[in-house]
C-alpha cells in the first residue's frame, strides 16, 4: 500500500513539474499567467471612476441680466459643473443628443424680474438619463445648489438686523473604512476576482483542450498514473500560479489605488485557495467538454460575462430582481467578491465573513465533483 501510494505520489510530482516546465517556457503562457493580470488590474483601476467630480452642462441664457449671471457664475464655482454657453434650446438639445453634455441648463426671460419682484424664479434643466449614475448625481447636486440659492435670497430680503430661524439638526457623521469615498477602493477587489476567474479558467480549460488536441494527452493514458493524479497534475500548478497573481494584484491595489490591507493575510490566502479550487474546478468542466482550444475558449467566455454582472462587482445584488438574486447564488464571483472587501476594507474576521466563506466552498466543491466525474468519463 505505501509503495502504491508512493508512485502515485511522485507521478503526481512529475504531473506537476512537467506543467511548470510547460508554462516556463512558453512565453506567451506565462505573459498570460502573471503579466497580463497586472497590467489588466492596473488599467481597470484607472479606467473605473464611479466618482461625480466632472458634468460637461451647456447653458442657454435667454434672460441675459445681472441676476442670471450670478446664476451662472455661481453653478460653475465649485467646478464640478464645466459650463459651455450656447445661444439656442435647439443647440442645448444636441449638444445632450451627441453626448457632448449630460446637463443642459435653460435660463428663461423674466428670470432676473422674477426674482427682484419676490416671485418664484423658475429655470429649466435637462438631463441625460442614459447614465443613471451621473444623471441622478447632477439631478441632485443641482437640487442642492437650488435650495442653497433660494435659502440666500430669503435672507437678502428680510429687514435689516432679521434674520431667519431655521430649525437645524446636527448630524455628526463618521464614514468608517472609506472616509474618502473613493470609488477605485471598492471597485478593485472587485475587479481583482474577476481578473483571477480570467486567468486560471481559460489557461486550465484550453490547456486540457491543447492536451486532447495535440494528442498528448493518449500518451499519457497509457502511463499507469490514476485519473485523479492526472486531473491534480493538471490543476495545481495553475492554482500556485493563481495565488501569486493575488499577491501581485494585492500588492498593485495598496501601492497604486491605495487599498488597505486590514485583515488578515492568512485568511484572505485561504479564502483565494478555495476560490481557485472553484474557478480551476469550472475550467476543467469547460475543457472536458470542449474539443479544441478554440472552443474551450469560447466556452469560457459565455460563462465570464454572466459571472462579471452578477458577481454584485458593479450593481448591488439587492437592486436586482429576485429571480436574479437566485441565479447569484450560484456564482462564486459573487461570494470571493464579498470576501475580499470584508477582509480588506473592514478587517474582518472569519466569523464575519463564514457566511459567504461556506457558500463559497461549497459551490467550489460541486464544481470539483463534476469536474472529476466529466475527467472520468472523457478519458474512457
Amino acid at each position: 500500500m505505501s509503495a502504491a501510494r508512493s508512485s502515485v505520489v511522485a507521478s503526481l510530482l512529475a504531473l506537476i513539474r512537467k506543467e511548470l516546465l510547460q508554462a516556463f517556457r512558453d512565453k506567451r503562457m506565462l505573459a498570460v499567467i502573471l503579466a497580463i493580470p497586472v497590467v489588466q488590474l492596473t488599467i481597470l483601476g484607472f479606467a473605473a471612476n464611479l466618482e461625480f467630480n466632472r458634468a460637461d452642462t451647456v447653458v442657454v441664457d435667454d434672460d441675459r441680466t445681472q441676476r442670471s449671471r450670478d446664476f451662472i457664475e455661481g453653478l460653475a464655482a465649485d467646478r464640478t459643473f464645466v459650463i459651455r454657453t450656447v445661444d439656442t434650446v435647439a443647440e442645448a438639445s444636441d449638444a445632450l443628443r451627441a453626448n457632448t453634455a449630460i446637463v443642459a441648463v435653460i435660463v428663461p426671460r423674466g428670470y432676473g424680474r422674477d426674482l427682484d419682484s419676490g416671485g418664484s424664479a423658475r429655470v429649466q434643466v435637462l438631463v441625460d438619463g442614459s447614465d443613471p449614475t451621473r444623471g441622478v448625481a447632477a439631478s441632485a447636486s443641482l437640487e442642492q445648489y437650488a435650495a442653497l440659492l433660494a435659502l440666500r435670497e430669503a435672507q437678502a430680503r428680510l429687514p435689516a438686523g432679521v434674520e431667519i430661524a431655521v430649525p437645524r439638526v446636527g448630524l455628526e457623521v463618521r464614514l468608517l473604512y472609506n472616509p474618502s469615498l473613493k470609488s477605485r477602493i471598492f471597485i478593485i477587489p472587485g475587479t481583482g476576482a474577476s481578473i483571477l476567474l480570467i486567468v486560471t479558467a481559460i489557461v486550465t480549460a484550453m490547456g486540457l483542450a491543447r492536451e486532447r488536441e495535440v494528442g498528448t494527452m493518449e500518451q499519457l493514458l497509457v502511463t499507469p498514473i490514476r485519473p485523479i493524479a492526472l486531473m491534480l497534475g493538471k490543476t495545481i500548478p495553475y492554482a500556485l500560479f493563481g495565488l501569486v497573481d493575488q499577491a501581485l494584484i494585492l500588492v498593485v491595489g495598496n501601492l497604486v489605488f491605495d487599498v488597505p490591507l486590514r485583515g488578515s493575510m492568512f485568511l484572505l490566502f485561504g479564502s483565494a485557495l478555495v476560490y481557485l479550487v472553484a474557478t480551476l474546478g469550472l475550467g476543467l468542466v469547460v475543457g472536458t467538454l470542449a474539443r479544441t482550444q478554440q472552443q474551450a475558449l469560447m466556452g469560457v467566455f459565455f460563462i465570464l460575462i454572466p459571472a462579471f454582472l452578477l458577481s454584485g462587482m458593479m450593481t448591488p445584488i439587492e437592486a436586482m430582481p429576485a429571480w436574479v438574486q437566485w441565479i447569484t447564488w450560484l456564482n462564486p464571483v459573487r461570494y470571493y467578491i464579498e470576501i475580499l472587501r470584508s477582509i480588506l476594507l473592514r478587517g474582518a474576521t472569519f466569523s464575519d465573513i463564514a457566511a459567504p466563506f461556506w457558500h463559497l466552498l461549497g459551490l467550489a466543491v460541486a464544481l470539483m465533483a463534476v469536474a472529476v466525474v466529466r475527467f472520468r468519463r472523457t478519458l474512457v
